[in-house]
């Protein structure tokens, strides 16, 4: 009795250790035999034509509102003309009342306002752009093919998807998808890249 038991225990064991992991059923691909490739972002820095090159998704995002709730916001303001020099005092004051008539309900203060304002604004005509930080990303290739996407830095300051381009690989076709955030560092970044069908 005491030997079918004992016969009964090691067949247990062996059936149990054929699946475990490292031995020769088990079917995980290792991981030497996928090929780092890293990904190319380019672009991302688009705005909508409404917002006449003010990157809004970006300073809605940073003030914790919806776009569509900044742009009514701003549509109450009348800039100054492209030579003007600025707004003078009083039509500074007014613009600000507008903007808060509209977002100092939602619990944003003047100066969370003007700190996002100040920190996206930039000055297209003289080249320059707001803060911005490459995503940086590489695809796991096997055989020939994408099988999926590590991102190891989701950057900021993307207003638009930027294009994804994995180098020398057919069949990488894919986009990125952005978050929005206050954090500044966070905010239009990348947060997962999907394939394209």
């Amino acid at each position: 009795m005491k030997t079918s038991c004992r016969r009964s225990l090691l067949f247990g064991i062996a059936a149990l250790w054929t699946f475990l992991p490292g031995t020769q059923a088990d079917s995980v691909t290792p991981a030497d035999a996928f090929t780092r490739v890293p990904v190319i972002f380019s672009g991302g820095h688009d705005t909508d034509p409404r917002d006449r090159g003010r990157p809004v998704i970006l300073i809605a995002g940073a003030l914790g509102v919806p776009p569509e709730t900044f742009r009514e916001a701003f549509s109450h303001v009348h800039p100054a003309g492209p030579n003007a020099g600025g707004p003078t005092p009083d039509e500074a004051r007014q613009n600000k009342k507008a903007l808060l008539d509209v977002l100092a309900p939602l619990g944003i203060t003047n100066e969370r306002l003007d700190t996002v304002s100040n920190y996206y604004r930039y000055n297209k005509s003289k080249g320059e752009m707001w803060p911005t930080k490459p995503a940086e990303a590489y695809a796991l290739v096997e055989s020939g093919s994408v099988t999926r996407f590590v991102i190891t830095n989701g950057g900021s300051g993307y207003s638009s998807p930027p294009t994804v381009a994995v180098p020398g690989v057919q069949g990488g076709n894919a986009s990125a998808h952005l978050v929005y955030k206050k954090e500044f560092d966070g905010n239009g970044s990348v947060d997962s890249i999907r394939f394209v069908q």
